[in-house]
């Protein structure tokens, strides 16, 4: 499971969606996947999921991946930003935010920092 910062407690909102997104981001090789709790910190989603592709393509085929398994699952209207560049896509399926970059700019934009008041919690692994 992906570490967890923010509020304190691993607990998810909505669980399930949660775990589904976390799941393909591991079944397609997404890397250094951290969750930050957004609760108490913005009206626009409880958690924020980010993941990073080792390079435009791979950003892209998570993002097309991810999108289609929210889409069978039933999270039919998750919004997609930054296709078809594909150095930063945001999935926004509503509970939960998905910010998938290449590597150079999710350092640059640094958003770990930007959300987390506090110390990662590292959150069991499956």
């Amino acid at each position: 499971m992906a570490p967890h910062i923010g509020g304190g407690t691993p607990d998810a909102a909505n669980p399930a969606l949660l775990h589904l997104i976390l799941d393909v981001l591991d079944d397609n090789k997404a890397e250094d996947t951290v969750v930050i709790d957004l609760r108490g910190k913005s009206a626009l989603a409880d958690e924020m999921v980010i993941a990073t592709g080792r390079s435009n393509r791979h950003v892209g085929s998570i993002a097309d991946k991810l999108v289609e398994e929210l889409r069978a699952q039933g999270h039919g209207k998750a919004l997609v930003e930054g296709l078809p560049h594909c150095d930063w896509v945001l999935i926004d399926a509503g509970d939960v935010i998905i910010h998938v970059f290449r590597p150079e700019v999710r350092a640059f934009y640094n958003l770990e920092k930007m959300w987390s008041a506090d110390r990662p919690v590292e959150v069991s692994a499956s």
